[in-house]
Formats: C-alpha cells, structure tokens, sequence
C-alpha cells in the first residue's frame, strides 16, 4: 500500500509504525524512533531519520536486526513463511528458480558464511543477478565478524530504502533506481531503425539464461519505455539481441539467403545499478556498431 508523506506526518505512531514497521525487517523499533521526529519535509529525510535510528543503535540491537533476515534461497524458510518483501525480493532475482547447481552453490555458501559469523548472509537482493549474489559471497566470506556486520548493515539500508521508496509517495524521490535502455540508427538508410524486434537476457554461469524483457523500437528507433526501469539494474552479464535480417527484409534491401546479419548479440555488464546505461546499435545489412551511451 503506498502511503502519501502528508498523511505519515499526521497519523497517530501507531499507524505510522504499522505502515513502515517492515521497512527494516521484522525491526518496527526503527519506525517508533523515526515517528517521534516528524513532520519531514521529504522522504529522503525520512529515510535518513530511519538509518540515523540504526547508526546510534547499541551494537546487540544492530545484530539482532541482521538476524532478523532469512538466509537467501532456503526452502526451509520458504516453507516456514518470509515476509511479503522479502519473498518478492528474492523472486525477483529469480532465487525462486534456481537451478539445482546452483541451489547446491548458495546452500553451500549460506552455510559457510554462517558457520563464520553466526548471522545470515544479507544483500540487497534487488541490486544483484544469481551470478552476482554468489560472486558478493566469495568476496565477503574473508572479512572479518566487525567488517562484516558493518557491511550487512549497509545492505539493509539499501533494501529499506527501496522498500521505502514503495511504501511513500512524495514529491520527491530515493536515489534507487537505474535505468537501461537502448535505440537503433539504420545508418545504411540514414534514420532510425523502426519495427526491430528487441530482447534483454541475464546470462548465467550455472543457471539457465533469463529473459528479462522484449519490445519493438518505435519509429525514433527505441522502446517505448526503457528495457529495465523504475528499479536497479541488477549488476551481472547480460545480452541484447536485435533481429535486424528481418527488418532489412520488410524495408526490400537486397540481402543473401540467409541474410549475412539476421540476429545482433551485445554482450555487456552493469556494475552500477543505479546508473543509466545506454546501449545503442548503428547497422547497416552488412555490419554494426556500439558503444556505451548514458
């Protein structure tokens, strides 16, 4: 339920703590400090009442807070029930469909970080591909137990900013989104390539490839809305494929049978989920080009 800023500013605490009680996982002790400080003026300053609470917590109340959190693709804990947000969270990353090679790598990697540091591993599941999870594991596993709950900290804060950021509406937003989008330039005809089909992939390295999201370049030559918007894009491997043969085909340019292009792969990565990525293609019936837009 999103909930208007104006009206969290005037409710009574115990409303304001029941719509914001799990912006911090099963930690609404966050929501009543912040509801003694209102009104806020934006829901960034709301979110920075929220992590304040958390930076002047006492160092027993921090850890019970990421132990609050449920072990990444456990259908143990599945079964026993998460929270609505974390259980969209975890599908979202498609930690719901793992393969079982890779559900035998976070097995092996939850039980591993545990058995270390006696709390369950935590990411801002949102931010990441499987790949990349499991990747953030092995760099993590070799931290020290003080580095280490600094670091989950850091992560709960990104995730309750995003939960945030879905709960409130405000007239000003969280810095939490990315955005990927892309265009195509016919540079043989010298316009935008209109009518070419389009699909965005998340590769993996144990798992099965994951298509995220298809569409048809507009007659500017891009999709009407970007591949990946409104949310992070997840850091990880990805692919864009155009399906230029076809195109050239409707537009009667005289190609070979079968057409010496017909489908385009890019294979790129994102690193920054937060960033907009843009990645374009110039091609003609014979060759093409990208690069790294913004």
């Amino acid at each position: 339920m999103l909930n208007k800023l104006s009206d969290l500013n005037i409710c009574s605490q115990d409303d304001f703590v029941t719509a914001l009680a799990n912006v911090f996982e099963y930690s609404p002790w966050i929501a009543e400090q912040a509801a003694a400080l209102r009104p806020f003026a934006s829901v960034n300053e709301l979110f920075a009442a929220m992590k304040s609470a958390v930076d002047r917590a006492p160092e027993e109340l921090r850890l019970a807070l990421i132990r609050a959190h449920p072990d990444l693709a456990s259908k143990t804990q599945r079964a026993a029930g998460l929270t609505a947000e974390s259980n969209a969270e975890q599908n979202s990353a498609g930690l719901d469909r793992l393969s079982d090679a890779e559900f035998v790598a976070f097995e092996r990697v939850n039980n591993a970080y545990r058995a270390k540091f006696g709390f369950p591993y935590v990411v801002c599941v949102r931010r990441h591909t499987r790949d990349s999870i499991l990747r953030d594991f092995e760099r993590r596993l070799p931290n020290d137990a003080k580095a280490e709950a600094q670091t989950s900290i850091g992560e709960i804060c990104r995730i309750a900013a995003l939960r945030l950021d879905q709960f409130v509406a405000s007239e000003d937003k969280l810095p939490v989104h990315g955005r990927l989008s892309t265009h195509v330039l016919d540079t043989h005809s010298g316009r935008p390539a209109a009518g070419i089909a389009v699909e965005l992939t998340e590769l993996s390295e144990l798992g099965e490839a994951r298509v995220v999201a298809g569409a048809v370049t507009n007659s500017d030559g891009r999709t009407d809305q970007p591949l990946i918007g409104g949310r992070p894009v997840p850091i990880g491997r990805y692919e864009l494929a155009f399906h230029v043969g076809a195109y050239f085909a409707d537009r009667g340019v005289p190609l070979s049978d079968p057409p010496f292009l017909d489908r385009i792969p890019l294979h790129f990565s994102v690193s920054d989920p937060e960033a907009h990525l843009h990645v374009p293609l110039l091609v003609t019936p014979w060759s093409y080009a990208t690069y790294r837009g913004s």
